[in-house]
């Protein structure tokens, strides 16, 4: 069953080190099959409490392949990145239409 992560960064500390993650995760993330549903463009914040600043929106072809690749050599080399210059945040959430529905 498909499943989304979804994450973003706040409080983004150094802005060369989010653009180097933000432009090496996408090759290691299409390599466990998955693909970005929304990188963030346009951001529209409905009322909350934070500032979201990098989001995107990343479609696995299941829970397997979305562990492979949170624990795959290739993505903890760099998520040291993420986590030097931002305050990262990510929930996984499985997709609809599989099973009972949503």
């Amino acid at each position: 069953m498909r499943r989304y992560l979804i994450a973003d960064a706040v409080d983004i500390r150094d802005a060369g080190k989010y653009a180097e993650y933000v432009r090496r995760v996408p090759a290691v993330v299409a390599a466990f099959g998955a693909r970005y549903q929304s990188r963030v463009g346009e951001l529209e914040v409905l009322p909350v409490n934070r500032e979201p600043g990098g989001m995107v929106i990343v479609e696995f072809p299941s829970r397997d392949a979305l562990q492979l690749w949170f624990k795959s050599e290739e993505y903890r080399a760099m998520v040291h990145l993420r986590e030097e210059a931002a305050s990262p945040n990510a929930v996984v959430i499985k997709g609809c239409g599989e099973g009972p529905p949503c």
